[in-house]
């Protein structure tokens, strides 16, 4: 009777020694856990970089390093802070189906219409995605909705000022990056209604947002996540421009920059890898002085439309189908038409 006792009772000797039935199982990592371990493991690599690196490293390299770095974030700051808050002001507050009203039937004539209307809307890529999404949702013909996704990041007013900004008396610039950017954006519109495929594309669908509290909530979280995103970016952007005029041996970039077809390729590539938002890339552009006009106009082209991020956004809003297709042929027209252009105006 005692040992039935011991059984049935809340808890025996015996049983403080034997493991939980979920012994072995491990909960998720809260976010202030993750927090202190990356807060963790910045402060080591800070450690371990001021023992073994910072002995090593030149004053004056460090200090122009240093100097490169703040000038682009600061530069920068600006333009991208005012063009995520016109982005997510847009986003919350201006229905799609405006859009969709004011692009003609034909699907042929709505691509260039697009392209234009990006002209006018203030964003970065980040927020072209979801936009163009939501256009799609909405009955826009799929090429026009991705015209306007490339051109808008790429030749808003925005962009552009800040493009003058940093290339003052440099005008070309400004009119090579509109110009060959607005043809990339059409060029790939009228592709991909030629060629496109209703099964290469998933189409998103996105709920409408009513009342003013619900539109105020939706500005909040875009902006929220638009700074964070595009601020890291940004960040990892001057980081590598600033790395690249230090860093790298001044004998491989001139020999890099003085062939065409390799500056070319390899700001293209940088583009690509750098994944910088588009109110600040140009910025980082103006600080690679060993360049061609060419070749940084390739950079400016390229980055809007072919980007780390903006690969990951394109594949999570319209399957990785599309995207094998679509990144491949807006690569190749942008850095074909960015040459074209910047043949023209050097």
């Amino acid at each position: 009777m005692t040992g039935m006792t011991d059984r049935v009772g809340l808890r025996t000797a015996e049983d403080d020694l034997l493991p939980p039935a979920d012994w072995g199982r491990r909960d998720p990592a809260s976010p202030g856990t993750r927090a202190a371990w990356a807060f963790g493991l910045l402060a080591a690599l800070l450690v371990l970089g001021r023992m073994w690196v910072a002995p090593h490293v030149d004053a004056g390299a460090l200090d122009a390093w240093t100097t490169i770095f703040v000038a682009v974030c600061v530069q920068a700051l600006p333009f991208l802070v005012f063009g995520v808050a016109l982005s997510a002001a847009i986003t919350a507050f201006v229905p799609a189906s405006l859009w969709r009203r004011v692009l003609p039937r034909r699907p042929g004539a709505a691509v260039p219409v697009a392209g234009a209307m990006g002209a006018v809307l203030p964003g970065c890529e980040c927020a072209s995605v979801p936009v163009a999404g939501g256009l799609m949702a909405r009955g826009v013909v799929p090429a026009a909705a991705l015209t306007f996704l490339l051109a808008a990041p790429a030749i808003n007013p925005i962009v552009l000022i800040a493009t003058a900004v940093a290339f003052p008396g440099q005008p070309e610039m400004v009119v090579g990056r509109f110009v060959a950017s607005l043809l990339v954006a059409v060029l790939a519109g009228w592709t991909w209604l030629l060629i496109g495929k209703g099964e290469w594309i998933k189409i998103p669908s996105r709920p409408e947002v009513h009342g003013r509290a619900g539109r105020v909530e939706a500005f909040r979280q875009a902006m929220r996540h638009d700074i964070v995103h595009a601020g890291g970016f940004l960040v990892v952007g001057a980081f590598a421009a600033a790395t690249i005029n230090v860093v790298v041996p001044s004998a491989w970039v001139s020999a890099a920059a003085d062939n065409p077809v390799v500056s070319v390729m390899l700001l293209a590539t940088l583009a690509v890898l750098m994944s910088i938002c588009s109110e600040a890339d140009a910025f980082v552009a103006a600080s690679l002085s060993q360049f061609s006009t060419t070749a940084k106009l390739t950079f400016l082209v390229v980055g809007p439309m072919v980007d780390l991020k903006l690969i990951a956004l394109q594949t999570g809003f319209f399957g990785r189908r599309f995207a094998v297709r679509f990144v491949p042929l807006t690569f190749c027209l942008a850095v074909g038409v960015s040459v074209l252009v910047g043949g023209l105006l050097s």
